[in-house]
Formats: structure tokens, C-alpha cells, sequence
């Protein structure tokens, strides 16, 4: 079986696991916001933040990544804001 290829660059993004400092950063995700899962960006693709719920946040992967996942929860540590300077770029 062939894993479905992202129509994103996701080797541009780096891995960053939710243990690293990166990660437990405090940040505040807002509706409509630009993410992806840190530890592994081609398993689930680039999302869209849809809602913060307390202590989740609600994302729309549109079936981006390897995992074909089109919307999950995560706790914020998982994800990660996709920077400015590559969105062009990816």
C-alpha cells in the first residue's frame, strides 16, 4: 500500500518532540491559525486550528499528512505554530 503524498513541503518543517522545551513553551492557538503535530509534521500534514476547548485544541488536517487524519485533539505541547518565514515556502 503507498502512503498518499502531502501536497506540502513537510520536510521544511522540523520534528519537535512534546517533551522538548520548544514545545512545552506556553502559547495561546487561535481560531484559523496555521499548525502541525511536532513530533512527526508528515504523519498528520498541516492544519487549521477550528477551537481551543480548555485545555485541547480542535485541528482540521484536511487529510495533509501520511495518516490521512482529517480533524483531531490535541493538548498544546503536541502541536506546533507554523512559522511565518516558511509559510511561502511549504
Amino acid at each position: 500500500m503507498t502512503r498518499p503524498r502531502s501536497p506540502y513541503r513537510l520536510d521544511l518543517l522540523s520534528a519537535v518532540p512534546a517533551y522538548n522545551r520548544k514545545a512545552r513553551k506556553e502559547r495561546a492557538f487561535e481560531r484559523g491559525q496555521l499548525v502541525y503535530y511536532g513530533p512527526k509534521p508528515d504523519y498528520y500534514g498541516i492544519g487549521e486550528v477550528k477551537r481551543v476547548l480548555e485545555r485541547y485544541v480542535a485541528v482540521d488536517f484536511r487529510g495533509t499528512g501520511s495518516f490521512g487524519v482529517h480533524e483531531d485533539v490535541f493538548e498544546p505541547q503536541y502541536l506546533i505554530p507554523i512559522p511565518k518565514s516558511k509559510l511561502s515556502l511549504l
